[in-house]
């Protein structure tokens, strides 16, 4: 019966068996040597072949550790083993780590299996090196198979282990190599919405670390239905209803949950909610049952499982030009505006992350700019409203700033009329967060580069909305920020050196001391600023010339 559970071990995990089994045959070699040098010989090779007391003992207590692996590897089909072999004396998480594995192959109660995928995530959690053994010893596959259990908390328990033990882009890897992404997503589409929640955690953690995950998961349309299950109740308003048979599509398709009782995990929706969700999804969808919440605790579940979503699709579209070009097919951008809008806290911060990577995008990408960020487009409409609001009204850097860098990236976006995006920018440059005042200065550097068809224009802009001031005192700031500044000035003198506010600023003295210093740190800049100083002088000549001949006449 032993040799059988042996042979079974053997072909569903054999990581324990091979190490141990090759540790043995090294030690009985090793035997087998001793007892060689025992052998009656000759009376001159018994003189130089010395066997001692000593190597006995050695051998003898080699042997006895092989028979405790071996005892030890015997007792893995009885369950979770948490005593020690010997083999593994000095390093106790790995024994650990090969017992839980083996538990989740070889045993099948669901309750034990539950049980080892909790213990492995608190292994996990305690540190980098526990991650690196259980991803070794090949602990993702039995995890992703118990996935793919009806039970809830199986479900749960092993997306929480793949997200801990996913932190590097090598682990990421493991888990696609495992065929992960189809397992993952059949688990997000059949799953109730608790699994959800931490499945699609699991989908966004893949996709911040591997890029191929990125990839794959995009294949699948998850995308999509991130999308749509983010706008819900969101499109009730819409004239022709396209909004509610979008809705339709996915939550009968992507969230079809469980219609199985679960007595101790189940979730009822309250009545008014559930009635709202079920018109949106033709009666096919129910995501609460068995238990009576109040419509607090529902707001707050509905408002995590966005959470998210959310946060997956920022890590999705991260770095990544093609799912941003899909997330803007959508309806993705109205939605992340409307998202913006309404919410706060970190559903808010990752719609906006997301819209950065979007903006990120399109400034590089001349296809998406035109497609996506129309002049007339509704959603580029919204977008940009939103992100003025936050500039405006924001007091929080980690909301300021993305929006910030996000105008800055759709700068070539804006017409010339649209001024009510210069002057946030230019009042930002007296902020108190040095940061914020950086990232403004860098944003409007993007409006009046010389790559800007307008650049003229929206450096007169800034220039009339009193930017000078504010930014010549930033040349008092760290390095990155006066390098900006620095940069900023110089656009302005090219494209707009002949207002006096220059001369009343003595923008010209400023920057002539700059370009004494400015070859020793920045090479690069020498030759703008030395063509902003000449652009001025030229400038401040021509006045010179029209005040003397006013005067004349």
């Amino acid at each position: 019966m032993r040799v059988f559970l042996l042979l079974t071990l053997s072909t569903s995990y054999d990581r324990p068996l091979r190490r141990i089994f090759s540790d043995v045959t090294a030690n009985l070699h090793r035997s087998f040597k001793l007892v060689k040098k025992c052998r009656r010989r000759s009376f001159f090779r018994r003189f130089f072949t010395v066997v001692t007391v000593n190597d006995f003992k050695k051998v003898y207590n080699v042997i006895d550790g092989s028979i405790g692996d071996m005892t030890w590897l015997l007792s893995l089909s009885d369950g979770v083993v948490l005593s020690l072999p010997p083999i593994c004396a000095n390093d106790p998480i790995l024994a650990w780590v090969w017992s839980y594995i083996s538990s989740l192959y070889l045993l099948n109660d669901l309750e034990v299996k539950i049980e080892v995928a909790r213990e492995l995530t608190s292994l996990a959690r305690d540190s980098d090196r526990n991650k690196k053994v259980i991803v070794e010893e090949g602990g993702v596959a039995p995890l992703l198979k118990m996935m793919k259990e009806e039970s809830v908390e199986g479900r749960i328990a092993s997306a929480n282990a793949i997200f801990c033990l996913v932190n590097e882009r090598v682990r990421a890897r493991v888990v696609f190599v495992e065929h992960g992404v189809g397992v993952i997503l059949s688990a997000f589409r059949s799953g109730s919405i608790l699994v959800q929640i931490e499945v699609v955690k699991v989908i966004g953690r893949l996709c911040e670390f591997d890029s191929v995950c990125q990839e794959a998961f995009a294949r699948e349309n998850v995308i999509g239905m991130l999308v749509t299950l983010l706008a819900i109740d969101m499109f009730d308003d819409d004239d022709d209803g396209k909004g509610n048979k979008l809705l339709r599509r996915s939550i009968g398709s992507a969230v079809e949950i469980d219609r199985k009782v679960d007595r101790d995990r189940g979730l009822a929706m309250s009545s008014s909610y559930s009635n709202k969700l079920g018109d949106l999804s033709s009666g096919n969808s129910i995501w609460f049952r068995n238990r009576k919440e109040s419509k607090n605790e529902v707001s707050k579940l509905i408002l995590e499982f966005k959470t998210s979503c959310s946060g997956a699709l920022w890590m999705l579209a991260r770095g990544n030009v093609e799912n941003c070009r899909k997330i803007t097919e959508t309806k993705g951008l109205l939605c992340l505006a409307k998202l913006i809008e309404r919410e706060k806290g970190e559903l808010q911060i990752n719609c906006l992350m997301t819209v950065l990577e979007i903006t990120n995008a399109a400034e590089n990408n001349p296809d998406i700019r035109r497609a996506a960020f129309k002049t007339n487009s509704p959603a580029a409409k919204a977008i940009t409203e939103q992100l003025i609001r936050l500039v405006n009204q924001s007091d929080n850097p980690v909301i300021k700033i993305p929006a910030i860098r996000a105008i800055g990236h759709l700068a070539r976006t804006f017409p010339a009329r649209q001024t009510q995006v210069i002057g946030p920018l230019v009042k930002q440059f007296s902020h108190r967060n040095v940061e914020v005042a950086t990232e403004s200065v860098i944003a409007l550097g993007k409006f009046t580069s010389p790559d800007n068809f307008l650049c003229a224009e929206h450096s007169k802009t800034v220039v009339e909305f009193e930017g000078v001031q504010p930014l010549m005192r930033l040349l008092r700031g760290g390095e990155r920020t006066q390098y900006h500044a620095l940069v900023l000035l110089c656009y302005l003198s090219l494209h707009a050196g002949s207002s006096e506010t220059f001369q009343q600023a003595r923008l010209l003295t400023a920057l002539e001391g700059a370009d004494k210093s400015v070859a020793c740190q920045y090479p690069e800049m020498r030759e703008l600023v030395a063509k902003a100083v000449y652009h001025l002088n030229l400038s401040h000549s021509g006045v010179l010339l029209s005040r003397s001949k006013s005067f004349s006449r």
